[in-house]
């Protein structure tokens, strides 16, 4: 459907909406924080649509027969939220008593989102400078070949395209200072992360290293950014450029003597002393560490690393709530130290029968993960299992399916030919990432007969992976 015609059709589709719409805010009481969001999806993926904030689901609204929908909210505070329609989602910003509604086509998500009612203007530039941006984004791979007078040019260029508009916009609409956070951050943050990733794009496609060459304002930007700003902490572009600036300042730039392992570690605990000196909010500080500590340890399949890297996150993060997915995940790390034996978990066999994990190991074992989502992984884990199950028969390999439905499993079984690998479906995934710290599929184990961990953390594809074996 037609944007346009859409909007019209969108603001005219429902009386009801029409009435509250309509309200003028000095209707409202000071005390009266009432809010309504509602709209309709094209071409659904699922029937709900989760509104939410800060990660968290505050909502879950059904889709009507018609794919419409609706929610009145008797208290909503004022700020930025998410709506998603999986596995898409957009941002929504809400001020007091605002009325919305949204038309979402999901073959083509963020293209079609129109905002009307009350609050409308504000959300729907917040679009067209997201689209503006992903735009830009299709342009910007050649620009990284360009030298740094060049490149800079440019992108201040596109930069005070984009402050025009926001300028124009913001006179025009008139919208809050909360909401201006945001408003400015579409398009300041975007161009602090053009800057940030030129040096490092620029060397990975050309061999040159511009670093000596940059102006020496270059960085001056960063002096200007309020890093403990809580309203942030869930806003993707700040979250995108402040990863590209920690890993920009975290690098170590002489490192010829250190393996890629090694660089990792020491790249990774340089952000978490960074992140602490920089970030004086215990809240947005613990998010961040968070968010380091997570991507890393997803990354690294080095036990002594992780031990390691956690010593320096458990110094710096103050969150120690049950929440905490890295108190969790440094838990079972250390659960999988060599030599201890495996914690147990359930799976299933094809025959839908749950048994222990022990049940599996009879000889020396090596349990790899795939996911029917990640087909060239799954042929490729399975073909290097099939050969190397050849060239150490000492050694028996089992599968182990981490997708949630179980007929997909089995459907993806009957679909793909994996020989004598023995087969196997993870009954609760939740189980075995806290058990196993299984965090993606790349990760593979090696058991001993007597049911003890040889090496919790490695990976078929790592050119050592053999020497474990011999």
């Amino acid at each position: 459907m037609n944007c346009k015609i859409a909007s019209t059709y969108l603001c005219l589709t429902t009386a009801l909406f029409a009435l509250f719409t309509s309200c003028k805010k000095s209707e409202f009481a000071a005390d009266n924080y009432t809010a309504y969001f509602g709209g309709e999806v094209e071409n659904p993926q699922n029937r709900y649509v989760l509104f939410c904030q800060n990660n968290q689901v505050i909502d879950t609204i059904p889709l009507n027969k018609d794919n419409t929908f609706f929610k009145k909210f008797d208290s909503l505070a004022p700020g930025l939220y998410s709506f998603k329609h999986e596995p898409e989602y957009q941002y929504v910003y809400f001020d007091k008593n605002d009325s919305l509604r949204v038309h979402i086509d999901s073959k083509d998500f963020d293209q079609s989102i129109v905002f009307c009612g009350r609050g409308d203007q504000k959300n729907n530039f917040l679009m067209e400078m997201f689209l503006r941006n992903e735009k830009e984004k299709d342009h910007m791979f050649e620009t990284f070949d360009y030298d740094v007078k060049k490149y800079n040019a440019y992108i201040q260029k596109v930069n005070s395209d984009n402050q025009k508009f926001y300028t124009s916009k913001k006179e025009e609409i008139n919208w809050s200072d909360d909401f201006d956070v945001y408003a400015k951050g579409m398009y300041l943050y975007p161009h602090y992360t053009r800057k940030e990733i030129y040096p490092m794009i620029h060397k990975m496609r050309t061999g040159n290293d511009v670093s000596d060459q940059l102006p020496k304002d270059y960085y001056d930007f960063r002096k200007t950014i309020d890093f403990s700003n809580e309203k942030l902490t869930d806003f993707n572009p700040f979250v995108m450029y402040l990863n590209l600036m920690l890993n920009n300042v975290g690098s170590i730039h002489y490192h010829n003597h250190f393996t890629e392992v090694d660089l990792a570690l020491k790249t990774n605990i340089n952000k978490l002393k960074i992140a602490d000196t920089l970030i004086k909010n215990e809240k947005v500080k613990n998010i961040v560490v968070n968010s380091i500590a997570f991507q890393y340890l997803l990354e690294d399949q080095n036990m002594v690393n992780n031990q390691e890297f956690l010593k320096h996150y458990y110094k710096i993060s103050t969150d120690k709530s049950k929440k905490n997915e890295i108190l969790k995940l440094g838990k079972a790390i250390s659960l999988l130290t060599d030599g201890k034996p495996l914690p147990e978990v359930r799976v299933q066999t094809l025959e839908g029968k749950s048994i222990s994990s022990s049940d599996l190991i009879q000889k020396n074992t090596i349990l790899f993960f795939w996911s029917d989502k990640l087909s060239s992984h799954l042929l490729a884990a399975h073909k290097k299992a099939i050969e190397l199950q050849k060239k150490y028969p000492n050694y028996e390999f089992v599968a182990i399916n981490l997708d949630r439905d179980f007929d997909t499993w089995k459907k993806a079984l009957e679909k793909y030919d994996f020989g004598p690998i023995r087969q196997y479906h993870c009954s609760n995934f939740e189980d075995i990432k806290s058990k196993w710290a299984i965090t993606k599929v790349h990760r593979t184990l090696i058991i001993n007969k007597d049911k003890t961990i040889k090496n919790g953390f490695t990976n078929m594809f790592d050119i050592r992976f053999e020497e474990d074996l011999k």
